[in-house]
């Protein structure tokens, strides 16, 4: 009896590993979507004064006459702005979504949609319309809406406790990545002319074809379908792909487990999450996390960039290269982040990151304010920049997603996913949209904004965010539990008794709930 015992730890404590399918299935769902994601945020920046003169030739060959500067900057504000609007339209499609064809079939539908824009951006020249392009921003926006949430919900349900950290932050390494390489892509001699542009702008369809061909192949999350479509079989088989071992009993009977513990909340909306009280710091948690971390300055920082480098003596033709530059930093930053989450945790990678932003705002901004008397002050600028860059990619940028996803169980995950990504793009969208005033108003003084924005994250992150490493997603339920001013009813053992193989009692899902038969 006590071996069977010990037996039975060892399985449970079992520490998973990368296997083959584990890792294919990661990047065939990053590549495929996160990378468009990224891409698409970078893709209109290098080939902008292009664009904008594409636009007025294709206004003026109707109308006879040049538009208004005014009506430029409209047009390509619509542009610029659009794609972060659309992302908030499409995190309002993720509980839908996800919840009726699942979490892969949501990327291959997404896919579907992704790839109809890229070719109506590849051939708007051909066909004398800016009007294409800009409907486009729009439809390319819902898109990275939708994967940008879909995707480490989806990840994140698949991964081992022990490497869920290193797996959610792949869609930001990747996202990361996807901005990079439209930075090398819109080098002037590159793509970044006139000649180039549409073909940079089409080349995101080229992911969405990959992902379309390659992910049909790997496993649907297992947890939705044992806990949604109640295919345990299936949901075994998946387990078994993605562990590379045939005994997944154990993580079978936590999601069992898990279910259990939630089936009085039942599947909960966003009107629902929202007045909640067992999930409310949850909430709380990832509104101020993810709003943290988009008007922390992150657009902000890599807008005035340019300036910056132009001020530290940079020529505007090396500017770009320098750009790119940033750009592989924040890559490696990133990797970084990949490799230690798991070891580091959440919490401290948050902090640090947090801590470092809002240094670094403050050295900017009196860099900024005396890079005129100071001769050396430029360079501090850059230096600024570039630890900023470093802070925010090792927890700002990548960890938020981790920690939506570990925060929140089946039950109340894609409703908590939709809030957050609302709260991510429309914060992105107000930067973009009030950026210019700030700056015309307060000039280098609006980088002590986001320094106290970053400040009160990291405040709030110490008092209240905790250490999700290493635990299921039910530990950490009932460590936040204890936050919310309650208690896990479900008792673990108690559970177990009922799933172990000597019980009468035998656990079935009926309408989304959890049911004993004997």
């Amino acid at each position: 009896m006590a071996d069977l015992e010990n037996s039975k730890e060892e399985q449970i404590e079992r520490k998973g590993r990368l296997t083959a399918t584990l890792v294919l299935v990661t990047l065939v769902a990053t590549i495929g979507s996160s990378f468009q994601y990224g891409y698409n945020v970078a893709s209109v920046n290098s080939p902008t004064r292009f664009m904008k003169a594409f636009y007025n030739e294709t206004y003026s060959s109707r109308y006879g006459s040049t538009y208004t500067t005014s009506l430029q900057d409209v047009l390509w504000s619509l542009t610029v702005s659009l794609y972060p609007l659309g992302g908030f339209f499409g995190s309002l499609l993720v509980g839908p979504l996800v919840n009726k064809i699942g979490r892969k079939g949501t990327l291959l539908l997404n896919n579907i949609f992704s790839i109809v824009p890229a070719i109506l951006m590849g051939t708007s020249v051909l066909a004398k319309s800016f009007e294409v392009i800009i409907a486009c921003r729009l439809i390319i926006g819902i898109c990275a809406g939708l994967c940008s949430n879909v995707v480490p919900m989806y990840l994140g349900e698949m991964s081992p406790k022990n490497l869920r950290g290193g797996i959610g932050v792949m869609p930001q390494l990747l996202i990361t990545i996807g901005i990079l390489i439209a930075q090398i892509f819109g080098i002037r001699i590159i793509l970044g002319n006139t000649k180039g542009w549409p073909i940079l702008l089409a080349l995101t369809g080229i992911p969405a074809v990959l992902e379309l061909i390659f992910l049909p192949f790997f496993p649907e999350s297992p947890r939705y379908t044992l806990l949604h479509k109640g295919n345990e079989e299936k949901a075994r088989n998946a387990l078994k792909r993605l562990r590379g071992w045939e005994d997944v009993d154990s993580e079978i009977q936590e999601m069992y487990q898990e279910d259990q513990s939630e089936k009085a909340e039942g599947r909960l909306s966003v009107k629902n999450l929202c007045s909640f009280r067992p999930l409310r710091w949850q909430l709380i948690s990832i509104i101020v996390l993810n709003m943290g971390q988009q008007l922390s300055g992150i657009n902000a920082v890599y807008y005035y960039a340019d300036s910056i480098y132009g001020a530290a003596g940079v020529a505007d033709d090396t500017v770009q290269y320098v750009t790119v530059a940033t750009g592989s930093v924040n890559v490696l930053m990133t990797v970084g982040a990949v490799v230690i989450v798991d070891s580091w945790g959440r919490r401290l990678l948050l902090l640090i990151g947090f801590g470092t932003c809002c240094i670094a705002c403050v050295v900017l901004t009196i860099a900024l304010v005396y890079q005129t008397t100071v001769h050396w002050m430029p360079y501090l600028s850059i230096a600024c920049v570039i630890v900023y860059v470093v802070g925010h990619a090792i927890g700002p940028s990548s960890i938020p997603y981790v920690i939506t996803t570990e925060m929140f169980r089946q039950a109340s995950r894609p409703a908590a996913f939709m809030v957050a990504g609302s709260v991510h793009w429309l914060s992105n969208f107000t930067v973009g949209l009030i950026f210019q005033f700030l700056m015309s108003g307060l000039g280098p003084y609006c980088f002590i904004l986001f320094a106290a924005i970053c400040l009160a994250t990291f405040i709030f992150i110490y008092f209240i965010v905790p250490e999700t490493k290493g635990k299921t997603f039910l530990e950490i339920s009932q460590l936040m539990a204890k936050r919310n001013g309650l208690e896990e009813k479900t008792d673990s053992r108690e559970f177990e008794d009922l799933t172990s193989p000597t019980s009468n009692s035998i656990p079935i899902k009926e309408d989304g709930v959890i049911k004993t038969a004997l």
